[in-house]
């Protein structure tokens, strides 16, 4: 297996002065050894999981790492930076960069070694020691960890006791079996224990070990602490989270083991140890596998840099928690999975946007399907198809009337769906899984008495409270096995049955109506306006939770059987808006491509099918790299093509599509000219923006004639965000 990192990977004397041109800089180094057979493709898939979160760490240190199809093997590359680079740590610069190129399809050997390099990170002497290496040979030896008396290329794991014959080997076989490791090693993927104890004392690390495992809690044993850590790539976060809880636990005299589900799998903690533990820390940004084996316990919900930055107060958080008797059937803060984010404290503003977000993100399909099968009914046998018999009295084959009346009703079943599931997934959000049941049960009485979306937000938001309320009540452990099965919906859903239906259901019926009504009633200047306003909001995030309360107001419109005109023009000028941020950002790139780098000119290419299929998220790589000027010149051509799309008066019944549903909108082609209006408008203004600024680096230096060679190279394809 060849070396991770070699003395030619190392740049003592990094002279980068941003993240850029740092991450530039180290994989130059791996491309001249032939472990990076695209530097600008590798680089683009570095940029877009820097967007993802900083990977800045306190301690003066920046992790850039990616996983790309752009990488023959595991490959490490380090930089030492005089004058410090800003990664977005909060703690400011940092000096010491380690760039992190995992294939595509690395295997868990590698991974592993990855993973301890994470870890090592935490560890104050080996960073100080790294800072005063005199030559790269023995920086390179530090991060290997090298035996200096052995031979050459012989690779050792911090940690790695004397005997290991294979360091690689033993790192991989501590990621998969953590249960029976006791080298004590750092070790890679899988449970490890934060308490560990020294190695003449035997204590292991990982699941099983211990021989007080179903010991209950009292003053003869030290707090219990499980921990689970996760990261969207699950190379170095995952691991530093892991490390620095366990450190922090052995400062505050608290055992913690941790199940670190990172890239090489992760190997579940022993039942007998969960059940042992007087609380939870979940640090993650990606869904924690298998969550229920935690439920009943004290719990902290966080973000995976919150474990970094400030493992000492999680710790204090949770014991704070467990003292006060906070528990619950799936932990005392749970949060949906598709929104899940954000660090303790968080205000409820924040809050109550993460839970809406989470009913619409899943609602979001349900809309794309059923509006397209009802446009494309609509398309095939015109719109008197909703007055069609059902196709389980009447299906002719050969008929074309016939399929669309098929395709119409499949779409009406779906849309059916909507206020439930949005009523549902709220509630998920609020309070895991036990929120369901009420959920779907009030947005299904929404339905019944009329309230629509108004009433689906509202059982929402009733539905996760009531659970929230049931699952503070403290109750004796034998009945916390029928909870979440039993107790929890049957009284949820009764207590918001009642309130849908006697107490609150009317005046939100009548709330939705006068919304309804106001809507239909829009024309003229106030039309436009709104087209304006809603293109604004499209184009201020780019996807995010301001993007999504503009579409959720247009779809929401469209989600009935027979939408009012007004609705139909909503959803049009919104999709239009929506599409002019990639659109123009790839137009930019075409027509003055010396203004963006050869990432930026890549991204592009992509940006034009991204923005024809109306995904705004194609304008995020630009937005976040230049925001100050992509984002204003984005919501200036977003509210234009909004408001031309309202004036012209054009309709659409699909809520996505993009290009693609062309044929189905009504006066097609002044939408395509408000469309394109406001794609020039931004395209215009941020040519003219960057044009103020000095070249970015990296930027194309030939003329506007010449080729792009990055762009011409073969095999070029398109990066993959890790």
């Amino acid at each position: 297996m060849s070396d991770m990192i070699t003395a030619d990977l190392v740049d003592l004397d990094l002279s980068a002065d941003t993240k850029e041109a740092a991450a530039r800089a180290l994989a130059g180094r791996m491309a001249a050894l032939g472990r990076v057979t695209d530097l600008e493709g590798f680089l683009a898939d570095v940029a877009a999981r820097e967007a993802q979160m900083p990977t800045g760490l306190d301690g003066g240190i920046g992790i850039p790492h990616c996983r790309s199809e752009h990488v023959t093997e595991p490959t490490l590359a380090f930089g030492r930076s005089a004058d410090g680079i800003d990664f977005g740590a909060a703690d400011g610069p940092a000096d010491l960069i380690f760039l992190i190129a995992a294939p595509a399809g690395a295997d868990d050997a590698h991974l592993t070694i990855l993973s301890s390099l994470a870890r090592q990170l935490m560890n104050a002497e080996f960073t100080t020691a790294l800072r005063s290496a005199g030559d790269a040979g023995a920086a390179m030896a530090l991060i290997r960890g090298e035996d200096p008396a052995g031979p050459e290329g012989e690779l050792r794991t911090a940690g790695a006791s004397a005997g290991d014959e294979d360091p690689v080997a033993g790192s991989a076989a501590a990621s998969a079996e953590p249960a029976t490791d006791s080298t004590g090693g750092v070790g890679g993927t899988g449970a490890t224990n934060g308490t560990g104890g020294t190695s003449d004392t035997g204590a292991a690390e990982g699941t099983g070990r211990q021989s007080d495992a179903g010991e209950p809690a009292g003053p003869g044993r030290p707090f219990r602490i499980v921990a689970v850590t996760s990261c969207p790539t699950g190379i170095a976060h995952t691991y530093m989270a892991a490390e620095a809880l366990e450190n922090a636990g052995r400062a505050a005299g608290v055992e913690v083991v941790v199940e670190t589900q990172g890239s090489a799998g992760f190997s579940r903690l022993d039942p007998a140890v969960i059940a042992a533990a007087d609380g939870v820390i979940f640090a993650h940004d990606v869904p924690v596998r298998e969550k229920d084996r935690f439920a009943g316990k004290p719990t902290v919900d966080t973000g995976v840099k919150a474990a970094v930055n400030r493992p000492g107060e999680l710790i204090g958080e949770v014991r704070g928690k467990a003292a006060r008797g906070e528990v619950g059937p799936a932990g005392s803060a749970p949060a949906a999975p598709v929104e899940r984010g954000g660090e303790a404290g968080e205000g409820y503003g924040t809050k109550l946007r993460k839970w809406l977000m989470s009913g619409v993100s899943y609602m979001v399909p349900f809309v794309a399907a059923g509006g397209l099968l009802i446009a494309l009914g609509f398309a095939i046998g015109g719109y008197e198809i909703n007055k069609a018999p059902s196709v389980m009295d009447h299906f002719v084959w050969t008929q074309a009337d016939s399929w669309a009346a098929l395709l119409f009703q499949i779409g009406g079943v779906a849309f059916a769906f909507l206020v439930p599931v949005l009523a549902g997934y709220i509630a998920y959000g609020m309070a895991d899984r036990p929120g369901l049941v009420p959920g779907f049960v009030g947005g299904s009485i929404a339905l019944t008495i009329n309230a629509g979306f108004l009433g689906g937000l509202a059982a929402g938001l009733i539905s996760g409270a009531v659970v929230m309320a049931i699952q503070r009540i403290r109750i004796p452990v034998a009945l916390r096995g029928i909870m979440p099965v039993v107790v929890i919906p049957l009284i949820s859903s009764a207590v918001v049955g009642f309130l849908m239906f006697v107490v609150i259901g009317k005046p939100i019926a009548s709330a939705q109506k006068a919304m309804t009504d106001w809507l239909s009633d829009l024309s003229g200047a106030n039309a436009v306006l709104l087209g304006a306003l809603l293109g604004l909001m499209m184009c201020f995030d780019l996807g995010g939770p301001v993007n999504k309360v503009a579409y959720a107001f247009a779809t929401a419109g469209i989600a009935v059987s027979d939408p009012s005109d007004s609705a139909m023009k909503i959803m049009a000028a919104v999709m239009a808006a929506g599409m002019v941020p990639p659109l123009a950002m790839a137009l930019a790139t075409t027509v003055r491509s010396r203004l963006f780098n050869a990432a930026e000119r890549e991204n592009g290419k992509a940006a034009w099918v991204l923005g024809a299929s109306f995904i705004s998220e194609g304008a995020i790589p630009f937005a976040a790299a230049d925001p100050l000027r992509v984002i204003p010149a984005s919501m200036a051509g977003g509210a234009v093509t909004g408001a031309l799309s309202m004036g012209f008066g054009a309709t659409l019944r699909a809520p996505h599509g993009g290009v693609f549903v062309v044929p189905l909108i009504g006066n097609p082609l002044l939408y395509l000219v408000a469309l394109a209006a406001g794609v020039c408008v931004t395209t215009a203004l941020v040519i003219v923006l960057k044009g103020l600024r000095k070249p970015t680096p990296g930027a194309a230096s030939q003329g506007p004639g010449d080729a792009d060679p990055s762009a011409s190279a073969p095999g070029t394809r398109q990066p993959v965000a890790a």
